[in-house]
């Protein structure tokens, strides 16, 4: 990367699922950057609020083009066509697996994160227990992880011969879903090839770093190792 590139700033930086994959383009491409935390209790207060109207993290701003963004798919959008020009983890514009990636990525924005996080609400956060919600959310992160599974049975990756910005985006709720629906199911018994993918990027430099700084922000913000619930009260409100 360029020693030219003023450091882009991320609200959120690690904590919660949608931040978490925005923070592993940045370092997967090592685009400088320098992260504002912002409590999950705050960001519905008027000051974020200027920064992300919407009152969700992440945000994305850049000095370098004056765009600020928010929505993470759009963010990683964004990150891919300004700053992957060598096609690190997509493919040239025009290509097959170029709009490829993009149909995965629109998957995991659609199809993954709000069904997993409905799964997390009604499992972890809402006041009663009601099992038929819980049902319902279980079954669809099943139905999204038999999806993968097919695909990647006969595929290493999503799209083509490498790993993209389209396998990255899926890591953060499906490796955090292995926990969620623990009680449920198993997982890395019923998916043995989206645990297969899963293992080999989570074992890669860049999102070891992501979730070794994400072990310690919990520390930090919640004093205890792994994901806190509260991690992902952002998801649904």
């Amino acid at each position: 990367m360029s020693p030219d590139i003023k450091p882009l700033t991320l609200w959120g930086g690690v904590l919660g699922p949608n931040p978490a994959k925005v923070s592993m383009i940045l370092y997967t491409l090592d685009i400088p950057h320098e992260t504002i935390y912002v409590p999950f209790k705050e960001i519905k207060n008027q000051e974020y609020l200027k920064v992300n109207p919407n009152g969700r993290l992440p945000t994305l701003a850049d000095p370098n083009t004056d765009i600020k963004l928010w929505e993470s798919g759009a963010i990683i959008e964004y990150l891919i066509e300004k700053y992957d020009k060598n096609f690190e983890i997509s493919y040239e514009p025009g290509t097959e697996e170029y709009y490829l990636c993009k149909q995965w990525l629109h998957f995991q924005m659609s199809g993954q994160g709000p069904y997993y996080g409905q799964a997390v609400w009604f499992i972890n956060l809402h006041p009663e227990k009601l099992q038929s919600c819980i049902d319902r959310y279980v079954n669809e992160i099943k139905r999204v992880s038999a999806v993968l599974n097919t695909h990647l049975s006969a595929n290493k990756w999503l799209v083509g011969n490498k790993c993209t910005y389209a396998d990255l985006a899926f890591i953060p709720w499906q490796d955090f879903s292995t926990k969620v629906v623990a009680p449920y199911y198993d997982a890395k018994a019923e998916f043995p090839h989206v645990q297969r993918w899963l293992d080999e990027m989570v074992n890669m430099e860049p999102i070891k770093k992501v979730l070794e700084e994400k072990e310690r922000k919990n520390l930090e913000v919640f004093g205890k190792k792994g994901e806190d619930k509260d991690n992902h009260k952002d998801e649904h409100e």
